[in-house]
């Protein structure tokens, strides 16, 4: 594989995602390179709705394309595919159409009614982004802890929710669900004038409680992966978590401001778990946020 094409991936999560992209700089190669793989083509999917002005393809345009993954030409991503697919053999393709139909949901459905819909919805975007990580990140298909990836990817997409209200609200687009709005006597006209009360306050926290649930049964049996990988998965893990405190710090505004971890926290996270992985000392190092 030419390098340059890896390095191209490389450098998408290094712009798109810098939680992502510290937490799992520090896997032995060829993991690591494949995750850089994985995050930049959900990365072109998610691109190809949200901004379509500036993706290379349109959403039906990559899902042909992939679908004749061996012949297809014209962007680095293609390549760099066919030699994830190569170097993993477990690795499926479901989930990464299961993605594509979960972004096409975004074109049709804007608002959303149940929390039932919105776990659903979690899935294909994000869970299966844990379906497409477990080959590559085990030395097995992953199917022993498929519900735990799974989970993980749905807690992760809540925080995303919760931090995007406002981003969301401009394209006119509600994953709030309205029961639980409903459920605090919360309206839509509330939300569209972005009025942050005790309403506002009880409805992040009960969406905080779902994200954390799904990220309790997502860190189970990390014990059964290989121990950097583990590593991996449990920053991952703290730096999203840590966006809701982040929230909490805005005082519940995620219309109008940003939530993020700075790197000062990013690195106290790093420090308290790298001390239940000794042995993963020199790697730990080549993580620190920089």
């Amino acid at each position: 594989m030419n390098e340059a094409i890896l390095s191209r991936c490389e450098e998408l999560m290094k712009k798109g995602s810098t939680s992502f992209y510290q937490a799992f700089k520090g896997l032995p190669s060829p993991r690591r390179e494949a995750v850089y793989v994985i995050y930049a083509f959900c990365r072109m999917i998610d691109d190809s709705v949200d901004e379509p002005e500036q993706s290379a393809y349109t959403i039906h345009e990559i899902h042909d394309l992939f679908t004749q993954l061996d012949e297809a030409e014209g962007h680095f991503i293609w390549p760099a595919l066919r030699w994830l697919f190569a170097s993993f053999p477990h690795l499926d393709k479901g989930p990464f159409f299961r993605q594509m139909e979960g972004q096409l949901t975004d074109l049709e459905v804007t608002h959303y009614t149940t929390m039932k819909e919105l776990e659903h919805y979690c899935y294909l975007v994000a869970g299966t982004v844990g379906e497409m990580l477990l080959p590559v990140l085990r030395d097995d298909n992953g199917a022993e802890v498929a519900v735990n990836g799974i989970a993980l990817g749905k807690g992760m997409q809540i925080v995303n929710i919760i931090r995007d209200v406002g981003e969301d609200r401009a394209r006119a687009r509600r994953y709030v669900p309205l029961e639980v709005m409903e459920k605090h006597g919360y309206t839509e006209l509330d939300w569209q004038n972005g009025v942050i009360d005790e309403r506002w306050i009880a409805i992040v926290h009960e969406l905080k409680v779902a994200a954390l649930d799904w990220f309790r049964v997502g860190m189970d049996r990390l014990d059964t992966y290989p121990v950097d990988s583990a590593f991996a998965i449990e920053l991952a893990a703290a730096f999203y978590s840590t966006i809701l405190h982040a929230v909490e710090r805005n005082e519940y505004d995620v219309y109008s401001k940003r939530a993020y971890v700075t790197d000062e926290l990013k690195l106290e996270m790093l420090g308290a778990i790298v001390k239940r992985y000794p042995m993963l000392a020199f790697q730990a190092s080549r993580t620190a946020v920089s």
